[in-house]
């Protein structure tokens, strides 16, 4: 009555359907799941230094340097439709030239299974904390914050910030030692 490759059609389109009913049951599985948790963020050492941008020869820019502590307890974020967390620690303070400055300082990818307890001490940054200008001296209002990405099996990718941040201020002067 019916080839082969009609009842052939037909079961695979009905077996993608049902795993797209799955998966859409998946997602809805952990959709409302609260994957915020606190982190406690410290600086440990804070310097700040005018040196020449690499582009340009004449203008001189802000560096900042830093070492900071990292505790925080991910295990809990992991469930059965998390893969994996990108993690990432951001610096966010204001200048003169510009109202709102974000920089990603450090970044870490934690896939399940591995150790999600951070205990980090003296850490330094994993990325250069330049400023387009002069604003990191004395500047009285840096704020550092824990931020994630969950990777999941199926669903949304949102971005969530943690629990508790961290503001500290540069220092007054430039520094001349190396860092």
């Amino acid at each position: 009555m019916h080839t082969v490759l009609t009842r052939g059609n037909a079961i695979i389109a009905y077996s993608l359907s049902v795993l797209a009913c799955l998966t859409f049951c998946c997602f809805l599985s952990s959709v409302f799941v609260d994957y915020r948790t606190e982190a406690n963020i410290n600086t440990v050492t804070v310097v700040v230094k005018n040196l020449h941008d690499y582009g340009s020869s004449r203008e001189k820019h802000d560096l900042g340097f830093l070492t900071f502590d990292l505790q925080t307890n991910l295990t809990g974020l992991f469930n059965w439709n998390v893969k994996q967390l990108f993690l990432y620690l951001t610096a966010e303070y204001e200048t003169a030239q510009n109202k709102l400055n974000q920089v990603v300082l450090w970044d870490k990818i934690i896939l399940r299974g591995e150790n999600a307890v951070l205990d980090f001490k003296n850490m330094h940054t994993k990325y250069y904390f330049w400023d387009d200008g002069n604003g990191l001296k004395a500047n009285k209002n840096v704020t550092l914050t824990l931020s994630w990405n969950i990777i999941p099996n199926a669903g949304l990718l949102p971005s969530i910030f943690a629990h508790g941040s961290h503001s500290f201020q540069f220092p007054d002067q430039y520094s001349s030692s190396s860092v």
